[in-house]
């Protein structure tokens, strides 16, 4: 490994002009000694055939929680029952088992019971693990109660937290769950902040001791989950594999013996799974006997966390290590992950597809394995976030310290300490409030992936390595607009800054930089004109809290002669102009992107309920690869789309529903998202034949009141959002004969909505479907205030 960072170091600095220490002959001399010395070691031994891009057909479906699990049911009912009858007085309900068992799919079946949903008048949930602190068990408490971003509340310090929450749980009927307890201390943290009201609220948790439930109230009795019989074993492991077609009578004496051999751990049985999925099948009988010798062995589940990771591919290991970067039971972004691996260079190319979809097979690789959970989808059907299962998790930190792939550091409190045995390529940094800037450079010499993932207020500027490829500034406040020392770091491909207003020219010394993401931003951002230098630039990002629209400022020098970025796959951008030069302005920066995939485009300073203007069209159809369109404040404008688009989302542009034809016509649009103000006007009629693939609608603060439509509108129609339209009477009801409809969402709308979607249900069940979800919330009218402020705000 650490030949083939010179190598590559050599050869980056070579393209960028920089000096290295190593000569090519140096390196060639390493290179040359490894092959003598790797044949010495081989030699006389047996090589091991790699059959693992031998594949079989499987029918490996890709869990979302991993709530497939077989025999829940009855687990389910009991602890349902023990949560909603009993006594009235605040009480526990523990879940305790051993590792790897499934108690955290257990109780989050639970959690998202329809029984449970109506009982308790709220819910939250936290996981606690080995590592947490009050603040962060309040924040993701108050988060899972509101389905908010934790933006909000990460700012606010502990006392405000505690008093938001028993504002929040005063006078209900709650139940909270506790995921993942190792001690007694996280609820003591927490419980005088719950309020007893003696009407049968309840704490949940699970954890894999066995006597915590008695430091919580003596006398309580846990729910102890028990392993599966090799019946629900053998069941779960053809669930796994083959769905519900069933395992082929050839395979099925050795797969029976593998379920067996087990242990009636499901983590166990689904980890097997994923290694049977990708072997050939004369090689099931191998994998047997691995298993039964580590039957043997202490730390079972760990041990076939073990053995999956030796059937990865080499191509895999390095982003399967790369999660050791994450905190545990840290829900992690799909899209941040890809783009650290495109930065690291952890993917290869792939014919016919762009780097982040290559990515994405890579996460689907692991994912298929049943090494990493997606625990939710995106609109478009893909893994929006992933996990790992603690004890996963736990394997991946080790094997990454230990193959020094990864040092991580908990606590800055003795720095000099913390270099271990190599110095370290990539180091992630947990708490960086102490972090002192000459620090990094002393202790890491040869660091190339910096994160840092903790608190840290201010630091004027930061002196770095300059090998980084990866810098995650994204937790600094600088009080500089940004640290000069990062334009330096001339082999930097992926970064990430906080808080700032604006670019300096000097960025196109990053000459081979491919991510620049701004969290929270001060503003729109702008961008200089040496932007346009910077050719591998692939992904322009702005994270920004919940309800803030911000974006990147492109110069407005001469377009015309700069180059194009040929690789920019992602955008966020502002048009900061006057109305008449809008238009001009976009229209040449969208000539500049030839490969743009995603763009979210707004316009600052809008004219409120500006008029629709015939001739004011904003043309989008020359970007011949756009699949994701996001256009916000647009009032006036009228829109051409490319039709490959498959998603769409409108915000405050002020359009008469004549204009909806224009969308309507669209052949692959599969996402609509019409949110606050997108349309104007009271009746939208969908005309025949429009929105032919539509699989998700959402439909948010518009100010409709009739909405017709035909069954062939809904042929594909999957998910339907209504959220706050108020003067809405009901929805189509031809959706009743809709035969994918899997899910309704309605949240704040009138009664007559309710009552609608209601019938829609009830003559879905009528024909079959039982696989519909519904979701009925805040249906009262709004007040005269929130009718005030919502005008006001748009």
């Amino acid at each position: 490994m650490e030949v083939a960072y010179k190598a590559e170091l050599l050869i980056n600095s070579t393209l960028v002009g920089d000096k290295c220490e190593d000569s090519l002959d140096a390196i060639a001399r390493d290179i040359n000694l490894l092959k003598i010395e790797a044949l010495e070691i081989n030699n006389g031994q047996t090589q091991r055939v790699n059959k693992n891009s031998i594949h079989i057909a499987s029918q490996l479906a890709v869990a979302v929680h991993n709530e497939d699990l077989v025999g829940l049911d009855d687990k389910v009912k009991t602890i349902i029952d023990r949560l909603t009858r009993g006594l009235k007085q605040l009480d526990v309900v523990p879940i305790v088992g051993m590792p790897g068992l499934g108690k955290t799919t257990l109780a989050n079946k639970v959690y998202t019971a329809s029984s449970v949903r109506s009982y308790f008048h709220v819910r939250g949930w936290c996981c606690v693990s080995q590592t947490y602190s009050k603040h962060s068990l309040f924040v993701q408490l108050l988060c899972s109660i509101h389905s908010k971003s934790p933006d909000e509340y990460l700012k606010m310090d502990e006392n405000d937290l505690v008093q938001k929450l028993k504002q929040v749980l005063l006078r209900t009927r709650y139940l909270l769950i506790l995921d993942d307890l190792w001690d007694v201390e996280a609820w003591n943290l927490l419980e005088n902040s719950l309020p007893n009201d003696v009407n049968g609220s309840r704490i949940l948790f699970t954890s894999r001791f066995q006597d915590l439930s008695l430091q919580f109230k003596p006398g309580s009795e846990p729910y102890h989950l028990c392993q599966l019989t090799d019946e629900e074993s053998w069941a779960l492991l053809q669930k796994k594999l083959f769905d519900k077609e069933g395992c082929p009578p050839e395979l099925s004496e050795v797969a029976y013996r593998i379920a067996k051999i087990c242990r009636g751990l499901p983590l166990t049985i689904v980890l097997v799974a994923g290694i049977l999925a990708t072997i050939a099948q004369d090689s099931w009988e191998e994998v047997a006997k691995t298993l039964n010798s580590v039957v043997l062995q202490d730390e079972y589940c760990m041990k076939t966390v073990e053995l999956s990771y030796s059937h990865l591919p080499d191509y895999l290991k390095s982003c399967f290590l790369s999660f050791a970067a994450f905190q545990e039971d840290g829900v992690i972004s799909v899209r941040k992950l890809l783009w650290l691996w495109i930065s690291e260079g952890f993917v290869q190319q792939i014919e016919g597809k762009s780097l982040e979809e290559a990515a994405y097979n890579n996460l689907m690789g692991l994912i298929n394995r049943s090494l990493v959970v997606a625990n939710k989808k995106g609109a478009m059907n893909g893994a929006k976030t992933c996990q790992l299962h603690d004890l996963v998790h736990e394997f991946c930190v080790k094997k990454a310290e230990e193959e020094c792939f990864l040092h991580i550091i908990h606590s800055w409190k003795d720095p000099f300490g913390l270099t271990g045995p190599s110095n370290p390529h990539r180091v992630c940094v947990h708490d960086t409030r102490k972090l002192k800037s000459w620090e990094l450079m002393l202790l890491f010499p040869n660091l190339r992936c910096l994160l840092l993932l903790g608190n840290q207020e201010e630091d004027g500027g930061i002196l770095l390595p300059k090998l980084l490829r990866v810098l995650d500034l994204g937790v600094l406040n600088f009080r500089k607009s940004f640290p000069m020392e990062v334009v330096l770091l001339v082999h930097l491909r992926y970064l990430v800054l906080c808080r700032i207003r604006s670019i300096p020219s000097a960025i196109d010394n990053l000459s081979g930089l491919k991510v620049l993401i701004v969290r929270v931003p001060l503003s729109d951002v702008e961008l200089p004109e040496t932007i346009w230098n910077i050719n591998t630039l692939s992904y322009l990002n702005i994270k920004k809290l919940e309800f803030a629209t911000w974006g990147f400022i492109f110069p407005d020098g001469n377009l015309e002669v700069s180059p194009d970025l040929d690789h920019l796959d992602t955008l966020n951008l502002a048009i900061d102009t006057a109305k008449d030069t809008c238009k001009r302005h976009l229209q040449k920066i969208l000539k500049k992107l030839p490969s743009i995939r995603r763009l979210k485009c707004w316009r600052p300073y809008r004219l409120q309920a500006a008029l629709r203007n015939c001739d004011k069209i904003l043309v989008f159809d020359c970007l011949n690869q756009l699949q994701s369109l996001c256009l916000t404040d647009f009032g006036g404008y009228g829109f051409k789309f490319p039709l490959n688009l498959k998603k769409l989302t409108l915000k405050w542009n002020y359009q008469p529903w004549s204009e909806i034809s224009t969308v309507g016509k669209l052949p692959h649009l599969e996402v609509l998202k019409l949110l606050r103000k997108s349309f104007v006007g009271k009746v939208w009629v969908m005309k025949e034949g429009e929105f032919p693939n539509l699989r998700v609608l959402q439909l948010s603060g518009l100010g409709i009141r009739r909405w017709t439509a035909s069954s062939g509108n809904f042929s594909r129609l999957e998910k339907l959002v209504v959220h706050s339209c108020w003067n809405l009477v009901e929805v189509p009801s031809c959706l009743g004969d809709c035969p994918t409809l899997e899910m309704i969402a309605v949240v704040g709308c009138s009664v007559f909505v309710v009552n609608s979607v209601n019938q829609i249900r009830q003559e879905q069940m009528d024909g079959g479907n039982v696989v519909l979800k519904m979701v009925i919330e805040d249906s009262s009218e709004p007040s005269s205030s929130e009718d005030e402020s919502s005008s006001q705000e748009g």
